[in-house]
């Protein structure tokens, strides 16, 4: 077990304490007192190179250990695998602590950029700070793992009847019966009424560890990743949102109109969407909903999932050819450990988390993901999205590991779905999971609409999960108003409502998995801009002609080649570095987005007329 050692000021204080002498004990006569020792050196920029680099070698191990406890408690969640994830988990805040806090030492003085670097990313590296209280960071360890496996084993049952997150969301998905989905949408949110207690306490210990290293709170440290300041990053998201929010106002206006001709006057045409009636247990994405807004009958079939699922594809099968679309790139293939320690499928017989994670276990090209796969086009897209984040692992590990991340985390959530865009129908049809595409106008607005309803559909969701998080870490939003702050961001944002009354009994934030597993949100949100951005420009590289929505670069070494030297830089530069080496840019910018979707925005434009949109 790793030893903790107390700093010699704090061992000499506790041995005064502890010497401390009798009031009747004689004074004896002693030899003259030594001279006072020495004072200590102060730091030195050798120190700070010396100190960051001894540093990264410990992480490095600590890193590996936690991440495959975490590997194998999500693969066979158990009490022991719990015990043991939490016991490593609990040995990585510790270092990290003792670290962060070594580093303040070396503030002030004038190091070389890569030391300086490298210590900024030490500091920020922590979506969880814990407090140097031994006694408070186990509990932060423990919070963290009891949340997180009350998400990953919950069920919701009546009498014998117990539904997973997986078969409830096949009824958000795949029902268009009101109250079934009702049921679904309400069931699953019972599993985090518990945590709510809990989340209370977990935002009091994170904050206080995130004081500690000099953050106001958590959201402040969270925001203090990107290369600018706290308020400039806020700034810099809501600029974007502003880019692209007359897009989804567009398209939640067609798609309410839609849904009040389905469910007649359950849907308020003027109104907030209710939120179980948009295909996903969250509301985040939309295509599930796709056959009740389809623009034309008639055209060839987009019904990818009916096509995988004729074709009998195994999970493997799926994960193949989305290796294939990298390798045509003239990136390396994945290692064979990939193939032999990857869960691909969800096993008969134990719990797992199914939710879909990309891993390195060991910082060093030990490839994996972590899905429950099945053949629908939901999990063909999460496969080239998950793949990306093994290719960035795997074009930056042999950097020093607080350089094994992406430019920020906006890229590394990116870049998969970066080349599922160049999945088009044309590129469906020549590697023959589609047997024809239609090539007309109705054909276009109907794949438009497919991906808006994801892609466009999400930016709201996006950013106003952090919003709620900054707000509560910050106290903005105290206890008493967790889920009524969540239900008025979700409205405000998103323009859609709880289908039933909601009260501060709820905890609905916690039936998002991102919320008890406290990972950061926003950069869902900058990936969704991003990829569109990596995709022109990739487009560009490739010498594609003609309209963006029309490119595919696949085969293209040269776009792979670009690729590559962004990946190769992991976090070792400041991400306008990293977003030039690909595109020439070096603002993240959400034209590109627009100008993919400029056909269905003026498709929509004229769906619209005479429609109240908003709401």
């Amino acid at each position: 077990m790793k030893r903790i050692v107390l700093a010699p000021a704090l061992v000499a204080l506790a041995l005064s304490s502890c010497a401390k002498k009798p009031e009747t004990e004689p004074v004896v006569a002693t030899k003259a007192a030594p001279p006072p020792a020495k004072a200590a050196a102060k730091p030195t920029p050798a120190d700070a190179k010396k100190f960051i680099a001894e540093t990264d070698v410990a992480l490095k191990k600590v890193l590996a250990d936690w991440e495959r406890s975490e590997f194998v408690k999500a693969t066979y969640i158990t009490h022991d695998t719990e015990t043991i994830a939490s016991q490593r988990h609990e040995r990585y805040l510790a270092f990290m602590s003792q670290a962060i806090q070594d580093a303040t030492k070396y503030d002030g003085l004038e190091l070389d950029a890569d030391t300086a670097r490298r210590i900024n990313l030490l500091k920020v590296a922590q979506s969880m700070p814990a407090p140097n209280d031994p006694v408070q960071r186990k509990k932060l360890a423990d919070l963290a793992s009891r949340m997180s496996s009350i998400y990953g084993k919950g069920k919701y049952c009546r009498g014998d009847d117990c539904r997973a997150l997986g078969e409830l969301s096949k009824v958000l998905a795949n029902s268009h019966d009101y109250d079934e989905l009702l049921d679904a949408w309400q069931g699953w949110r019972t599993i985090s009424v518990e945590m709510r207690p809990m989340y209370e306490e977990f935002v009091s210990v994170a904050n206080d560890g995130a004081r500690e290293l000099g953050f106001a709170d958590l959201g402040v440290l969270w925001r203090g990743a990107y290369d600018m300041s706290s308020e400039e990053f806020e700034a810099e998201t809501e600029r974007l949102w502003q880019q692209v929010k007359p897009l989804y106002e567009a398209l939640h206006c067609h798609v309410r109109a839609q849904l009040a001709k389905k469910y007649g006057k359950k849907v308020d045409p003027k109104g907030k969407i209710p939120a179980h009636l948009l295909g996903n247990m969250w509301a985040q994405e939309w295509g599930n909903i796709y056959p009740l807004v389809e623009p034309y009958r008639g055209q060839a079939s987009l019904d990818v999932t009916s096509a995988l699922e004729k074709k009998k594809y195994s999970a493997t099968d799926m994960v193949k050819m989305g290796e294939k679309f990298f390798t045509s790139l003239g990136l390396d293939p994945l290692p064979e450990t990939f193939w032999e320690r990857s869960m691909f499928t969800k096993p008969a017989d134990r719990e797992v988390v199914c939710h879909a994670s990309a891993w390195d276990v060991a910082y060093d090209n030990d490839l994996r993901i972590k899905m429950c796969i099945t053949p629908t086009e939901e999990d063909f897209i999460t496969i080239h999205h998950e793949l990306g984040h093994n290719y960035y692992y795997m074009y930056y590990h042999q950097l020093p590991v607080l350089y094994q991340a992406g430019a920020h985390d906006g890229f590394h959530e990116g870049i998969g779905d970066t080349l599922a865009l160049s999945v088009t129908p044309g590129y469906l049809k020549d590697v023959g999971i589609l047997k024809k595409v239609a090539k007309n106008d109705k054909a276009l607005i109907n794949y438009q609409m497919k991906v808006a309803l994801d892609k466009i559909a999400f930016l709201p969701f996006g950013k106003l999960i952090d919003q709620w998080r900054w707000d509560v870490f910050s106290g903005k939003v105290g206890p008493d108003d967790y889920n009524a702050a969540w239900w008025k961001l979700r409205e405000d944002y998103q323009g859609i409502q709880a289908p039933v009354a909601r009260s501060e009994k709820d905890f609905d934030p916690g039936a998002k998995y991102h919320v008890p597993s406290n990972v950061p949100y926003t950069r869902y949100f900058l990936a969704r801009i991003l990829q569109f951005q990596f995709y022109r420009a990739m487009c560009k590289i490739a010498g594609h002609e003609g309209p963006l929505h029309e490119c595919s670069f696949f085969g293209s070494q040269e776009a792979g080649a670009k690729l590559k030297a962004m990946l190769a830089m992991g976090a070792s530069r400041p991400w306008p570095e990293a977003l030039e080496a690909l595109t020439g840019e070096r603002q993240m910018d959400a034209t590109a987005m627009i100008d993919y979707f400029a056909p269905l925005s003026a498709w929509l434009a004229k769906q619209n007329e005479g429609r109240t949109c908003g709401w």
